[in-house]
């Protein structure tokens, strides 16, 4: 386990809000600050960057203190080794890509660099660009090149605002592979605003649930899915994330087998993109596409179906059941959600400690 390098300690009032959050954060991966909108989560970005002068608190990362009203610490914007992505690319239209890039870059003190300013261009695909200028970018484009600009100062740890916010669904469908790559070779850490729990179940690690200023819950994401009394399992949305790796392929079939914790999914999968043994995905599924039964169906035309134990029943939408799963006929797998009606659930007498059976009617596999 990775040990915690991003503490962040804030008080602030603004009179209309408050914002009260202690937060020991992980040093790698990606964790996702998601609420409603007021619930904070700029503003915590905000108090990591050093722009919200009134805040007091703490804030250390990897070791270097940021920020400690108690002793009169605070660095300015310009000391911290951060970089920061907004809603909108604010890239300078009067420089090239290439640039943009270097602006960045040449700002940064020799002996902070741990990078060259190309270190983005591959992970971001944007080494064509270069000679471009901002008007002649995609939405998308720009987002990548604005990304690539921050991780060209050798940054300590990269912010994001709701990067995707002012896309277009078929930009952000663009842009969404190239930040999954991102995250798979970034070696700082990111905190990453948004208010899409699609963005977040794709592209998070750890999530910090905020409302009304205070932190509701924070853990793995997959923990933080699968309980089934917070917001984030609530609606249409409630989707449960598993990690599988690859342990077979049917070529006749094209079906691949991944190996999850309780049990085994079938996938298809295209010729040109057969997985090879031992690799690892990401595995959603939507509660809505989990029905349950009492015993295993004998014809079905549903691939995946696992026998389960119930954990627990959560009122949700009118008239709606999310029921949270153990996988496994004994109950010690993975958690799955299922999101049925509540009178499917009267049906079937369900209650915790129950063996059932969970078709599952769709899995993505994300990365």
């Amino acid at each position: 386990m990775s040990k915690t390098t991003l503490t962040l300690n804030a008080r602030l009032d603004r009179g209309d809000f408050a914002l009260d959050v202690r937060l020991a954060l992980p040093g790698h991966g990606i964790t996702a600050l998601f609420g409603p909108s007021g619930s904070g989560k700029t503003t915590c970005l905000r108090v990591l960057a050093g722009l919200e002068r009134q805040a007091t608190g703490a804030v250390v990362v990897d070791g270097q203190t940021w920020q400690d009203s108690a002793r009169g610490v605070f660095l300015p914007t310009h000391q911290r080794a951060l970089g920061y992505v907004f809603q909108e690319a604010s890239l300078f239209d009067h420089l090239t890509v290439e640039g943009n890039l270097r602006f960045g870059f040449d700002r940064t003190p020799a002996a902070q660099r741990r990078h060259d300013w190309r270190h983005g261009l591959e992970l971001l695909g944007i080494g064509h660009l270069l000679q471009r200028r901002p008007h002649e970018l995609s939405g998308g484009e720009r987002q990548r090149v604005a990304i690539a600009r921050a991780l060209a100062t050798s940054p300590q740890l990269l912010l994001m605002d709701e990067p995707l916010a002012a896309l277009d669904t078929a930009r952000k469908a663009e842009i969404l592979p190239w930040l999954e790559q991102l995250h798979e070779a970034l070696d700082v850490p990111v905190v990453y605003v948004t208010h899409s729990l699609d963005e977040v179940a794709r592209l998070a690690d750890h999530v910090v649930l905020l409302e009304e200023g205070r932190v509701l819950a924070d853990g793995p994401l997959a923990q933080m899915l699968a309980r089934s009394n917070l917001p984030l399992a609530r609606g249409d949305s409630a989707v449960s994330v598993l990690q599988g790796h690859c342990s077979g392929y049917s070529p006749a079939d094209q079906l691949a087998v991944y190996d999850i914790d309780g049990g085994q999914l079938l996938l298809p999968q295209s010729r040109q993109g057969v997985p090879q043994p031992g690799t690892r995905a990401r595995l959603h599924i939507q509660a809505r596409d989990v029905s349950l039964s009492l015993v295993m169906p004998a014809q079905t035309s549903v691939l995946n179906v696992l026998p389960a134990v119930v954990d627990s029943l959560t009122d949700n939408a009118p008239a709606q059941v999310v029921v949270s799963l153990r996988l496994g006929a004994d109950g010690q797998g993975a958690t799955l959600l299922s999101r049925i009606s509540s009178l499917s659930a009267r049906r079937l007498a369900l209650a915790p400690g129950q063996l059932v059976y969970a078709q599952i009617k769709g899995v993505a596999m994300v990365r």
